[in-house]
């Protein structure tokens, strides 16, 4: 019986992650598309107890911070995709809940997945200067990535790793509620608009991502190996100011 309890136990919190992770990519109205899900760890015999809490359209009475909180408790020790057998840290994201501007990139690369944290070799230099000169600290800003977990070798993530990575990303934007989201390098910008277009046309204008102004740009690794590259991300970061109130 105590098996068979685990294993109710498990499906339930399968459903309920699955469940949230669609209500959240959904282009349901406002009151739905902020509910959260708790599962209660109390067994009363067979019984598992799920409560389902909806969100109010302010967000007052579930601060931002939790919800980072219960998202990154929900991704727990991410087995989900075979990158777990290769990564050090997971690496979830980091910065303001209360940010105004979110960066996000593809993956971590060596660096990030020995310390758990986005965008803190070479790149993630390149990137902290850029934030500074847009009048901007890491701390005010929120900083993550489309995969959670490092591909080996850097290589290019998988379609089967970002289907499975990308509902989480989703959960952390809709929790932070940016004004504006800066998508860095081709996997980044493709994932979240849905299109097979390459940066180079798609940087330079603002599009739309759930409600949000979405600025795709060159990625700070590109721009170590093509120098030249810096001035046209610093037009867009120039349009992100603006839109900020920075300029």
């Amino acid at each position: 019986m105590r098996e068979s309890n685990r294993e109710t136990r498990k499906e339930l919190l399968e459903l309920v992650s699955a469940l949230k992770a669609h209500v959240v990519s959904s282009e349901e109205p406002k009151g739905l598309r902020n509910i959260t899900y708790r599962a209660n760890d109390t067994q009363r015999g067979s019984e598992m107890m799920i409560e389902v809490q909806a969100e109010g359209e302010t967000g007052a009475a579930y601060p931002r911070a939790r919800r980072l909180e219960d998202i990154r408790l929900e991704l727990g020790d991410c087995r989900r995709c075979d990158l777990h057998r290769t990564r050090k840290n997971l690496v979830f994201g980091e910065g303001s809940p209360e940010a105004e501007l979110v960066f996000v990139g593809e993956a971590p690369g060596e660096n990030e997945d020995i310390q758990g944290k986005p965008f803190v070799g070479r790149a993630g230099h390149l990137l902290t200067r850029i934030i500074e000169a847009m009048g901007l600290t890491r701390s005010n800003v929120y900083i993550c990535n489309i995969l959670k977990c490092r591909p080996p070798g850097n290589r290019n993530p998988r379609p089967e790793e970002i289907h499975i990575c990308e509902p989480f990303l989703i959960q952390q934007l809709q929790a932070i509620r940016p004004k504006v989201v800066c998508a860095m390098g081709t996997f980044a910008a493709k994932t979240l608009l849905q299109t097979e277009m390459p940066i180079s046309k798609l940087r330079g204008r603002f599009h739309a991502y759930q409600g949000i102004d979405l600025m795709p740009t060159y990625h700070p690794a590109y721009l170590l190996r093509n120098p030249g590259g810096k001035k046209l991300v610093w037009s867009d970061m120039q349009m992100i100011m603006e839109l900020l109130g920075k300029k």
